[in-house]
């Protein structure tokens, strides 16, 4: 699609054919083409089947909002989840910003998050397609008046009189995802010198950002979405908070700290407490550690054991029932033995695949489990358990 072609769609015409696909489903998209092409133009058809698929497709990531907005293929994959740009959004306007520069902004998710805060934000993309789709979806979703477009390269826009900046940088090529943060585009040298510029601000990069690559005077928070990591995020100014910071979404929970510290390990106990991915990211482990009064398994592994079961929105906790040296034949004869048809395999600093587990073991019967494939103290182990809470007595290790 080009910007011919999605200018076609904001016309009447081309509105009231996506309003026809409202119901539209990828299986029937033949018949679909069929019969909208005896009314309508090949092109505007095509178009307008494009933009439903896109749509159903930002149904995950916007809910709602998906069947009033327009997206193009890159956008739809690389743009921030609603509920992850609305929390940033109010982090942001909370601090009292009340103008920002929006750069890289893609298709306007954060812009128009941004702007449901009351903020007023300047967009700006180089793709003139992008562009266009950001604009519409402010217009889309009655934003349009804080809101304003501009096509340019991010590199020269002239940022005084900003309170702060948000820049997403691109993190794919045409080779895939990029992983090496100079290698961003524009890359996160570029983000430092923004720093100097702007008197506050954020910056999104990918979730798995070394530690050692986060900019000196930014304060670096980790994101994660109903247990998936999303994104980090870099802060600075009076934007920045506690250097280390994890945030669970949808719930808005959050630990924080100044620097990394290592959790002790000791033996396993009765629970087993495996951290939220952006409690591990940002290498906040001991913290929770400190809070269920546990320990690691082992120093090297993010799995902490304690004696008693303590609620944390930061872990999810399992009630342990075995404590196995590796071996999958001692596994498959527990497994047949319990009735165990449904095994959850999961692994922290071990090889083996989960599928390869299951293979081997062969589950059958009534019962379910899950079983850590892991290292304790540095010896190959097997810890099996069931989700703390769950039916049935376990008898501890």
């Amino acid at each position: 699609m080009d910007t011919a072609d999605f200018s076609r769609l904001l016309t009447c015409e081309g509105r009231e054919l996506l309003d026809v696909l409202a119901d539209f489903e990828v299986a029937e998209e033949l018949a679909w083409a069929t019969r909208l092409r005896r009314e309508h133009e090949p092109a505007l058809v095509a178009a307008a089947l494009g933009q439903a698929r896109l749509r159903q497709r930002g149904r995950a990531k916007f809910g709602d909002d998906a069947a009033r907005m327009f997206f193009t293929a890159d956008g739809v994959e690389q743009a921030t989840r609603a509920e992850v740009a609305a929390h940033r959004a109010r982090r942001i306007a909370g601090a009292g910003v009340r103008t920002v520069a929006d750069l890289c902004c893609g298709i306007g998710a954060d812009a128009v998050a941004l702007a449901r805060t009351g903020v007023r934000v300047v967009a700006v993309d180089r793709d003139p397609l992008t562009c266009a789709v950001a604009a519409a979806n402010a217009e889309a979703l009655g934003v349009a008046g804080r809101v304003e477009v501009r096509c340019a390269d991010v590199r020269e826009v002239e940022l005084t009189g900003f309170d702060a900046v948000f820049v997403d940088p691109a993190r794919r090529t045409a080779r895939g995802r990029v992983f090496d943060p100079e290698a961003y585009s524009p890359p996160l040298s570029f983000v430092e010198t923004l720093t100097a510029r702007v008197p506050c601000g954020a910056a999104k990069v990918a979730p798995g950002i070394p530690h050692e690559a986060v900019p000196e005077g930014t304060a670096a928070e980790w994101v994660s979405y109903a247990g998936d990591v999303k994104e980090a995020v870099l802060w600075w100014g009076r934007l920045a908070g506690e250097p280390l910071r994890a945030t669970l979404l949808p719930g808005g929970d959050a630990v924080g700290a100044a620097s990394v510290r290592q959790a002790p390990d000791g033996p396993v106990r009765r629970y087993l407490y495996e951290p939220d991915g952006a409690v591990i990211r940002a290498h906040l482990v001991a913290e929770v550690a400190d809070a269920v009064g546990g320990a690691l398994v082992d120093p090297t592994i993010a799995y902490i054991t304690a004696d008693t079961l303590v609620p944390t929105p930061f872990a999810a906790a399992y009630e342990l029932t075995d404590v196995m040296p590796f071996n999958l034949k001692k596994l498959k004869a527990v497994v047949r033995e319990r009735g165990i048809g449904t095994l959850t395999v999961k692994k922290r600093g071990s090889a083996v695949a989960p599928e390869e587990v299951r293979k081997r073991v062969k589950p059958s019967g009534p019962a379910s489990a899950t079983v850590f494939l892991t290292r304790v103290a540095g010896a190959p182990t097997m810890l099996l358990g069931r989700p703390a809470g769950a039916p049935g007595k376990g008898a501890g290790p």
